[in-house]
C-alpha cells in the first residue's frame, strides 16, 4: 500500500508575524508532513510556540533577527547537517538538511534560502559563493540515485516564465543571466550538455523543478509578490520559492500546488507556500 508524503515549503518572514496574521490556520488545513521554513528571525522558543507538538530542526543567523531556517516534521528526523560550504561560505541560517527513514529509504529534505544580493555589490559576492557551494553539494545529495529535495526561497527567477515583469529584471539580482546559469546546469539532465543564459556551456547536474514539470510552460505560478503598489492583486509576482528533487523523488510526485493567499488582507507573509505530495 503506498502513502503520500506531503512537503510544504515558506518563507514566513518572520515566525511570529507569521503566527499572528494566520500561519496555523493554513496548516491545519494543509495536512502537512514535513514543513520547511526560512526566514524564521525569530529564536526557539517563537518556534516552539508557533509549532506546538512537531519535530524542530532550527539553524539561526549570526546576526539576530535576520534570515533562520528551520525543518519542523510530524517524523522524527534521523540526522541533520548545517554546513555548506567551507569557511568562505556565509550559510547559517541559510541551509539546514534534514534525514528521514520513510518505508525504508533515506529522504534528505534541505530548507534553504539563498541571499537576495544586490548587482555589482558586495552583496551580490555572497551570493555567488552560495551559489557556487550549492553546485557543489547537489551532485554529492543527488550521488547513488538517493531521495533529496530542496526547498525554499531561492531567490532567482530561473525562466521568463518565472517572473511576470522579467523585462524590467533582466540587470537586477533575481534574474541576471549569470543566476539563472546556475539554475540552467542544476536542471538539466546529469552529464548533458547546456547553452546557459549568460552565454557560457556546462554540464547538467540532473536535478528536477518539480513546480515546472508539473505544471508545464505556463506563467508561474508565482509565489512572491513585492508589498509596493497592487503587484499582489494585479499577480505581478516572481516565481522565487522551489521544490527541486532527484529524479528518483520527483518521479513520485503526485501533485503540486501554490497556496496564494484570497486577498491582500488575508496574507500571512509576502511569499505564498508550496506543498507538494510524494508518493512512497
Amino acid at each position: 500500500m503506498s502513502r503520500t508524503l506531503r512537503i510544504a515549503t515558506v518563507n514566513v518572514n518572520g515566525i511570529r508575524a507569521a503566527t499572528r496574521k494566520g500561519l496555523n490556520a493554513w496548516l491545519d488545513a494543509a495536512d502537512v508532513d514535513i514543513l520547511t521554513l526560512q526566514e524564521v528571525r525569530g529564536e526557539r522558543e517563537h518556534l516552539d510556540a508557533a509549532l506546538p507538538g512537531w519535530h524542530i530542526l532550527e539553524d539561526r543567523a549570526l546576526q539576530k533577527g535576520r534570515a533562520g531556517v528551520a525543518v519542523a516534521s510530524r517524523l522524527e528526523p534521523t540526522a541533520w547537517r548545517l554546513e555548506l560550504g567551507d569557511d568562505s561560505v556565509e550559510s547559517n541560517g541559510r541551509w539546514l538538511e534534514a534525514d528521514f527513514e520513510i518505508d525504508g529509504s533515506t529522504l534528505t529534505v534541505v530548507s534553504a534560502y539563498v541571499f537576495t544580493g544586490e548587482a555589482d555589490t558586495p552583496k551580490q559576492e555572497q551570493k555567488w559563493a552560495f551559489l557556487d557551494a550549492m553546485s557543489v553539494r547537489l551532485p554529492e545529495l543527488a550521488a547513488d540515485g538517493a531521495l533529496a529535495v530542496v526547498t525554499g526561497d531561492l531567490n532567482v527567477g530561473h525562466r521568463e516564465l518565472d517572473i511576470k515583469n522579467w523585462k524590467g529584471n533582466v540587470k537586477k539580482a533575481g534574474f541576471l543571466p549569470r543566476e539563472r546559469a546556475y539554475f540552467d546546469r542544476w536542471l538539466t539532465p546529469s552529464g548533458e550538455p547546456v547553452d546557459c543564459a549568460d552565454g557560457t556551456t556546462g554540464s547538467g547536474l540532473g536535478w528536477v523543478d518539480v513546480g515546472r514539470r508539473f505544471h508545464g510552460d505556463v506563467p508561474g505560478p508565482y509565489t512572491w509578490w513585492s508589498q509596493r503598489g497592487q503587484a499582489f492583486d494585479n499577480d505581478t509576482g516572481w516565481r522565487i520559492d522551489y521544490q527541486l528533487a532527484t529524479p528518483p523523488l520527483a518521479e513520485r510526485v503526485s501533485a503540486y500546488r501554490v497556496d496564494r493567499h484570497a486577498s491582500y488582507a488575508e496574507r500571512w507573509t509576502d511569499h505564498a507556500p508550496v506543498v507538494v505530495d510524494y508518493a512512497f
